[in-house]
């Protein structure tokens, strides 16, 4: 019996995610998530209590399967190859989990979306920052913020399907940087 709820649980979740990706927050019920899902409306609050809890644990359990996916993506060999891993990553990351990416960039206004990204980004700063300390740029720490910034582009257009060409721009980024 138990793994019947942890089935259906997941139904919701998936659909929950699904909907939330392609038509907002905003513009999705649990009634909706009910139907997408083949269970009762009465099972996703049980589950989860209300649409906000829902989304919180559809983050959290995002970034959650981002790093398990992801195992040692902050692995420090040199700078040169840590860099061109960053630059590379945010296609990697939104073609593993594109319904989570574009969620993510739906919420991107979202206060609680806003501060799990940030938490999942925090220890990606001091490492580029050494990357670029190691192989002597002139301004380490404003080249990171300018990396970070090209970053966070790159993977919401991607996830918003908004960019066409993504390997010509991550090729350009890397020719910058020389790795």
């Amino acid at each position: 019996m138990k793994k019947q709820g942890a089935n259906r649980r997941e139904k919701i979740m998936q659909a929950a995610l699904l909907l939330f990706a392609e038509n907002g927050y905003a513009d999705t019920s649990t009634k909706l998530i009910a139907k997408e899902a083949s269970v009762s409306e009465a099972l996703i609050f049980k589950h989860f209590e209300n649409k906000d809890k829902l989304l919180f644990h559809l983050i959290k359990s995002g970034y959650r399967r981002v790093l398990l996916q992801n195992k040692g993506m902050l692995t420090y060999h040199d700078a040169k190859s840590f860099l061109r891993h960053m630059i590379e990553l945010p296609q990697k990351l939104v073609s593993e989990e594109p319904l989570f990416w574009k969620l993510q960039e739906r919420l991107s206004h979202h206060e609680f979306s806003r501060q799990q990204h940030m938490l999942f980004m925090k220890p990606v700063h001091p490492i580029i920052t050494r990357a670029f300390t190691d192989l002597k740029i002139e301004n380490p720490i404003l080249e990171t913020q300018f990396l970070l910034l090209l970053i966070d582009s790159l993977w919401k257009k991607e996830a918003a399907g908004e960019i066409d060409n993504l390997q010509e721009i991550v090729a350009l980024v890397k020719h910058k940087y020389q790795v």
